[in-house]
């Protein structure tokens, strides 16, 4: 079984700068690839400030912290992933755009390397039919943050091989997180139940039940959550819940799974959440959630 050494991470949004951290932080060579040169700028220096505030809480020393950047590098262009083990994209939920992703990988990258999709809505055999690689191909949705959650979705496609699930399985332990098996259906776990109760929230925010912070103080206190749903919302983005809601919609037809109108106009207003500083609450810096 071939040991991973490396890690390429296509996609360097929230959820692609936290799995970097992921991987960075548990002794993978990291590489991060981006179209936009300003977007992996921004991922560096949120890294770098997120591991900065884990020294100062004493989770990390100052060498760990030197030794996880020097383990973390970014690059435009898509031939510097070749190095790569294991490529786990998180970019857009649009079966288009990974499509034509994966089949840009598959050209550069070595034939035993992984492919795996952070995908939390779209089928992971769609995926893989695209990538030219189906056999070595796994669904691997890291939860946000991924920094701080343990947990990864595993999903076989199917025509993955055991031996891609043995590997992809072991380095999800490598790197210190908890998997967990599932098919490979809508929404897996999670989403499944988030994406409809995210909604629920939104509806009661444009029924005018409540304000969004009681409405997410009404739920960390009852249920004990470390954030309401609203917070998470911005945190996802706003412009991505839409996306998450149109893949998921367009899987089940469940009317919860709809995307909320408020949704579309937030959009509009440029209220996406943290990462414009105004979603459902306002923010003054755009730091990641724990930095």
């Amino acid at each position: 079984m071939t040991k991973v050494k490396t890690v390429a991470v296509a996609g360097s949004g929230t959820m692609g700068t936290g799995i970097a951290i992921v991987a960075a932080r548990a002794g993978f060579r990291t590489i991060v690839f981006d179209t936009r040169q300003d977007a992996l700028d921004r991922a560096r220096g949120q890294t770098e400030a997120f591991l900065r505030k884990s020294v100062a809480r004493g989770k990390l020393s100052v060498e760990d912290l030197d030794a996880i950047l020097g383990r973390w590098s970014s690059t435009t262009k898509l031939e510097d992933l070749a190095s790569g083990d294991v490529v786990i994209e998180a970019v857009f939920e649009d079966l288009r755009v990974k499509h034509e992703l994966f089949s840009a990988l598959d050209r550069v990258c070595a034939a035993d390397t992984i492919f795996a999709s952070n995908t939390s809505t779209i089928s992971i055999t769609e995926i893989a039919g695209g990538s030219g690689r189906p056999d070595r191909f796994v669904g691997m949705h890291f939860c946000l943050p991924a920094q701080l959650m343990k947990l990864i979705e595993m999903s076989p496609g199917l025509e993955t091989s055991d031996d891609t699930w043995q590997r992809a399985w072991e380095f999800a332990l490598q790197m210190g997180q908890q998997p967990v098996k599932t098919k490979d259906t809508p929404g897996f776990i999670l989403n499944y139940f988030l994406i409809p109760y995210n909604n629920d929230a939104i509806r009661l925010v444009e029924a005018g039940v409540a304000e969004p912070a009681e409405i997410d103080r009404a739920i960390r206190t009852a249920l004990g959550y470390p954030m309401g749903p609203l917070e998470l919302l911005d945190l996802v983005g706003m412009d991505t819940q839409r996306l998450l809601c149109e893949a998921m919609h367009g899987l089940t037809n469940e009317d919860r799974a709809a995307c909320p109108p408020l949704v579309k106009r937030m959009i509009a207003a440029k209220r996406l959440g943290k990462k414009t500083g105004h979603g459902f609450h306002r923010y003054t810096d755009t730091k990641m959630f724990g930095a």
